[in-house]
């Protein structure tokens, strides 16, 4: 059973079977964070992560995914509602459900990155690092455009 949520005409739900594929990688693909990432690299991603889909009256409007190990660490991923939609507090709803979410509790870390929803984010215990110094990471801003030889 997929945990689902619902509030007026909206819903999120977890079920993977729900998730609008060509949907989600459109809107990734023109993302700032995501911009050209293939279709099958969307469907791995969504694979190997927990998703919530935001739905009015059964069409997907908005998305978000996190990855994690369910026990002590979580990172937040590829979250947007669709510009038609927004405005409406359906981001705010989504990360109330997310951190509700029954297998996401008594995680010790949760982890994310933005470059323009801040605010967002510290409605919901989101802070800057408190030790930037210690966190590391290997970033290619390139790898959905680059070309690649396997």
């Amino acid at each position: 059973m997929h945990p689902a949520w619902t509030q007026g005409q909206f819903e999120i739900s977890c079920d993977p079977a729900r998730i609008d594929l060509e949907m989600v990688h459109r809107f990734l693909a023109s993302s700032y964070w995501a911009r050209g990432i293939p279709l099958e690299t969307v469907r791995r991603s969504l694979q190997h992560s927990l998703c919530f889909g935001i739905y009015d009256q059964g069409q997907q409007i908005g998305f978000a995914r996190v990855i994690t190990d369910h026990a002590t660490f979580a990172y937040l991923a590829d979250v947007f509602v669709l510009e038609t939609h927004r405005g409406l507090g359906l981001s705010k709803w989504l990360m109330q459900c997310i951190l509700a979410h029954p297998e996401l509790q008594h995680l010790r870390r949760w982890s994310l990155v933005t470059q323009d929803a801040h605010g967002l984010y510290r409605q919901f215990g989101f802070t800057q690092l408190a030790s930037p110094e210690r966190w590391m990471e290997r970033h290619d801003a390139e790898v959905y455009i680059s070309k690649r030889c396997d």
